[in-house]
């Protein structure tokens, strides 16, 4: 009887402990997939991040190329101007010039007609 006991209370203690075991196991299964899933996550959200940053980097150069593109034609405009202003003034300074050039002319005739008379 004594080996009856003894053989039950052994497939008892067999019996917990191999359930024992599954449940560890199923849960060490759970936190295992958990864990998996967390690093999904986590991929994907530094995926979201990185491509965040992409974005906001790449309307940056593009604003960066907008601005420089506007500089540059700023730029062109006013040399332009400038050298428009430059040809009116070279061109003032030329009717002056020849303005100047009719008159002494003019007063050199008017001394040679005083000398003759």
């Amino acid at each position: 009887m004594r080996k009856v006991i003894l053989s039950a209370i052994l497939m008892i203690a067999i019996s917990v402990s191999f359930v024992s075991c599954r449940e560890t196991a199923e849960k060490a299964k759970d936190a295992t997939e958990q864990a998996g899933e967390a690093m999904d996550e986590a991929a994907d959200a530094a995926g979201d991040a990185v491509e965040g940053t992409m974005e906001k980097a790449g309307e940056a150069v593009d604003g960066a190329v907008d601005t420089a593109g506007e500089a540059v034609e700023d730029v062109k405009n006013a040399a332009g101007e400038a050298v428009d202003k430059a040809k009116e003034a070279g061109e003032e300074v030329k009717d002056a010039t020849d303005a100047a050039a009719d008159k002494l002319n003019e007063t050199a005739k008017e001394v040679k007609d005083v000398v003759k008379d």
